[in-house]
């Protein structure tokens, strides 16, 4: 097994797919564009689902990236030796073309060839099928061909060996999934199912033969599309036989700038390491969010709730560990020189990132300083020695005061929480959270119906008149969520709009609806389209072929689609909400009538 740096697998990723005649693109952004059913790109080929679905993509159809994602699911799960927030996907897909024969020989020489893994120590699961698919037998029998023994295959059900959709709904399939296996099974009936630790998986081949529908029906996509994804900060601790992803090349700057930074030693106790790890993983997703080419900003809602929970968790931590929480965006300045070279729009963005950081620690320490008078409060009038639960989650969500703390401050006092209704008060909060974000987070990239594409085509030339009625170029797109029933637009721009611009905005739109002019798109190079004027994000993608939408003069602008086939398609738009979104970010929301 080779010793590879991080640097180094990333580049051996996109030589090999490259030989392979792949395109490399770039990553996309953090904030997905258009797609409300998630807050961040979860995996690879989440902004690829148009693609994946059948649109032509402008790179041809063997594609591979670097992806750098976000799930925040297990957020209080962060501190252990391999949950991260932020995580790199290296993928390859093909769309159309190739499918399971290719791709399954593409795995077994990357791992053994490549990386230099022994076969011996390898072991694949494949679906076992159900009512919805068929059990993969032509997988089990390619694994054989490449040398695979029949009794390392392992057949499991769609809860271990299926993948998708991205969101409610979308492109899915069948996936074969490749394991270290250290050799040590806890018995005749240990497979890659089991939690013992025996197999550690290494990468995962999706084969997407299907859609599944908002009726929870998984039809035949007319295209069979191949979709991978191998965790780079997995390998590496796998292939830098490390116990911890925290102990790679990944995370030893930050860890040792913690370490300067705090007076104390990462390795010595399970709680100092604990909160480095917090602070580590924190701080490094943090400046990824705000440093995004759409980066965010703290808020009460959505992607900003995250980065605010996410900072004020690290800050809560510094305490553990005696660091001044106003050198965390030191930390920061640390990530940013890690990835500057591979991800430009940090070191373009880096003042905003500390900035925000900076601001941040600052809020969380006035809303501390509330907290703790509502603590003296509730002492004074407490009946007894027990803190209730409710009592206790309100300082925790109002606050942000942990458990813990709110348990030490007691303790000091003589006093205890009931920690069992506290519980109750969570989950009965996360249940609430998760029912808002079904209701919320509906349609998505897979919902290419003619209304969001209308809605889509409207967000160009809104884009477009907000540039000329606020005569400001830099009034840029940060973010657009459209479901079936409106659009949401988030734009630059440091003041509310008037209602003389806001009415403006929707008489240039609605002239350009009117014009009746086609929705024409083209394809060319980044470079191209920038000559040309289009609109679009430009970090990090010269020289990559785009999709360029042009419509009239009205707007021309780079973008993935999906669009109307011309204007007067769309009705006539009407703005019914110009608000704040953050510091120096507004938003809209429009409707088609």
């Amino acid at each position: 097994m080779k010793n590879l740096t991080s640097k180094q697998l990333r580049q051996m990723w996109k030589d090999f797919y490259k030989e392979k005649g792949h395109a490399i693109i770039s990553s996309a952004s953090l904030i997905p564009e258009n797609d409300p059913t998630v807050l961040f790109t979860t995996a690879g080929m989440h902004p690829l689902v148009p693609y994946l679905l059948g649109a032509p993509h402008p790179a041809g159809k063997r594609l591979a990236d670097v992806q750098k994602c976000v799930r925040t699911g297990d957020i209080d799960e962060v501190g252990d030796s391999s949950h991260c927030t932020f995580f790199e996907m290296l993928g390859n897909w093909s769309l159309g073309d190739y499918f399971k024969k290719e791709m399954i020989a593409y795995s077994y020489e990357f791992l053994t060839e490549k990386l230099g893994i022994d076969k011996n120590r390898l072991a694949v699961s494949v679906f076992a099928g159900d009512g919805d698919a068929p059990r993969d037998e032509e997988s089990a029998k390619l694994w054989e061909a490449c040398g695979i023994p029949r009794e390392k295959i392992f057949f499991l059900p769609k809860s271990n060996n299926w993948w998708g959709p991205a969101g409610q709904t979308g492109p899915c399939g069948p996936d074969t999934e490749m394991f270290i296996d250290f050799g040590h099974p806890c018995g005749k009936d240990c497979s890659p199912a089991c939690d013992c630790g025996n197999y550690l998986e290494i990468w995962n081949d999706v084969f997407m033969e299907y859609n599944k529908t908002a009726d929870g029906k998984f039809e035949p996509l007319k295209q069979k599309n191949v979709d991978t994804g191998m965790g780079l900060e997995r390998t590496v601790c796998i292939l830098q036989g490390k116990k911890s992803v925290y102990e790679t090349d990944i995370f030893a700057p930050i860890i040792s700038a913690i370490e300067k930074l705090s007076g104390k030693t990462y390795g010595k106790d399970e709680e100092t390491d604990r909160a480095i790890r917090i602070i580590a993983d924190h701080i490094r997703t943090a400046t990824f969010m705000i440093g995004d080419e759409n980066g965010i900003t703290c808020s009460n809602v959505d992607q900003g709730y995250i980065l605010r929970r996410l900072l004020r968790r690290a800050i809560r931590y510094c305490k553990h560990i005696g660091l001044d929480s106003k050198k965390l965006s030191e930390i920061a300045k640390v990530v940013i020189g890690n990835y500057a070279e591979i991800y430009t729009e940090l070191k373009t963005n880096a003042q905003k990132i500390t900035d925000e950081i900076d601001r941040e620690e600052d809020r969380f320490e006035k809303t501390l300083q509330g907290g703790l008078k509502e603590f003296d409060k509730l002492c004074h009038y407490l009946v007894g020695d027990t803190i209730s639960g409710k009592a206790a989650f309100k300082l925790y969500d109002t606050y942000g005061f942990p458990l813990e703390m709110t348990q030490e401050m007691g303790k000091e006092r003589g006093l205890k929480v009931n920690v069992e209704d506290f519980q109750k008060a969570f989950a009965e909060h996360q249940q609430k959270s998760q029912a808002g974000a079904e209701q919320k987070f509906k349609g998505g990239l897979a919902d290419n119906t003619e209304v969001t594409a209308r809605l889509h085509t409207a967000t160009h030339l809104m884009h477009r008149a907000l540039k000329t009625v606020l005569k400001d170029e830099n009034a840029n797109q940060k973010g657009s969520n459209i479901n079936s029933e409106r659009l949401r637009f988030d734009f630059t721009f440091p003041r509310p709009m008037t209602a003389e611009e806001i009415k403006a905005v929707e008489d240039m739109v609605n002239e350009a609806i009117k014009a009746d002019v086609p929705v024409v798109c083209e394809e060319m190079t980044v470079d191209e389209a920038k000559a040309q004027g289009a609109v679009g994000l430009f970090a990090s993608k010269y020289g990559e072929k785009v999709k360029v939408y042009t419509m009239g003069k009205y707007s021309k602008e780079i973008c993935g689609g999906p669009h109307a086939a011309r204007t007067g398609e769309l009705g006539r738009f009407r703005i019914v909400k110009e608000q704040s979104s953050s510091a120096g970010v507004r938003r809209i929301k429009a409707v088609l009538e």
